[in-house]
């Protein structure tokens, strides 16, 4: 990966994230531990996960921009999160990443390890 751009630039900007967004989500609605942690409407978590996403990966700050600083650990308090939950969330990514992205291999698990602090940073119970 070239150190000298984004992570958002490195994928391939907005139109990827929204093509790895869109493949993961029914992969957590259709996950039985995670799925019922979700809304039935899932478009408004989509939109707010592209623009953390697009932020957190380096583009432009569209989350802050709307919503003020992100918060996500006290955003996810109100929802019990254990290890498994953040597990099955880090696997789901990892199938929308295979599935939607076009990204070779080493990016990918780039992507995972990115994202595995702040996924088990949420985890707010015990097994």
């Amino acid at each position: 990966m070239n150190r000298n751009i984004s992570l958002y630039e490195a994928i391939g900007g907005a139109e990827t994230l929204r093509r790895i967004v869109e493949s993961f989500y029914p992969k957590v609605q259709a996950h039985e531990l995670i799925g019922p942690l979700f809304p039935e409407n899932i478009i408004p978590v989509m939109e707010k996960q592209i623009m953390f996403l697009t932020q957190f990966f380096g583009g432009p700050a569209l989350f802050s921009n709307e919503y003020g600083h992100p918060m996500m650990r006290a955003r996810h308090m109100p929802f019990p999160i254990t290890p498994k939950h953040a597990e099955a969330w880090l696997d789901c990514m990892k199938r929308a990443l295979q599935e939607a992205s076009g990204l070779d291999e080493e990016l990918q698990a780039y992507i995972i390890e990115r994202l595995s602090g702040p996924a088990y940073h949420f985890v707010n119970t015990p097994e």
